[in-house]
């Protein structure tokens, strides 16, 4: 696949402040492996979005049997590496492909193709991004890194195209892509006001 977009990028991983410290005192991230998470299994990040990335852990302390406690943000160098990139049409035809495949495999099957949920759970985009890895994995390649844009949230004002939730996400795959983690300044978690 070639190599599009620019290698490095800033991420940032809403979770409980004790896991912050753990992971700035030099512990690995823990990849996410839920059947429903959009861009496949992978470590979390929001792409250039500290504040999307605190509020997503403020937000996961709300839901029933949480584990946030004293929501927090950590930053990391993140290298795309090899990318399956969302915003490419390279990548977007790769996606397509791999649905067809999947559907077709499941059909002969007689098995039913998964189903997004809601806009959060998105099991079908899983099984087709689960299935393109394992297709390029049986080509001896491997994919670093996923990224997408996720539109989320209600419309910015009436009659809006933009959303308020809007952001870049990106899912690692290979931990090695890590470069680096950081503390977040404050100032960079502000919020804008005229």
């Amino acid at each position: 696949m070639p190599r599009l977009s620019a290698s490095f990028v800033l991420g940032y991983h809403g979770c409980d402040q004790t896991v912050a410290d753990r992971l700035l005192a030099g512990d690995l991230f823990k990849a996410s492996e839920n059947d429903y998470d959009w861009l496949g299994p992978g470590i979390y990040f929001w792409e250039a979005n500290p504040q999307r990335g605190l509020d997503f852990a403020k937000e996961l302390m709300k839901r029933k049997g949480s584990k946030i406690k004293s929501p927090a943000v950590v930053g990391a160098i993140v290298d795309l590496s090899d990318c399956l990139d969302l915003m490419s049409l390279v990548s977007i035809d790769m996606v397509r492909s791999a649905y067809e495949s999947l559907a077709a495999t499941l059909t002969e099957a007689g098995e039913p193709l998964p189903t997004n949920r809601d806009s959060l759970r998105r099991n079908l985009d899983c099984a087709v991004i689960q299935h393109l890895h394992a297709i390029y994995e049986a080509q001896g390649d491997f994919l670093d890194t996923v990224r997408g844009v996720f539109v989320e949230g209600r419309e910015l004002y009436p009659g809006s195209a933009f959303d308020a939730k809007t952001h870049i996400q990106i899912a690692v795959r290979n931990p090695a892509c890590i470069k680096g983690v950081f503390r977040v300044p404050e100032a960079h978690l502000e919020r804008w006001r005229p």
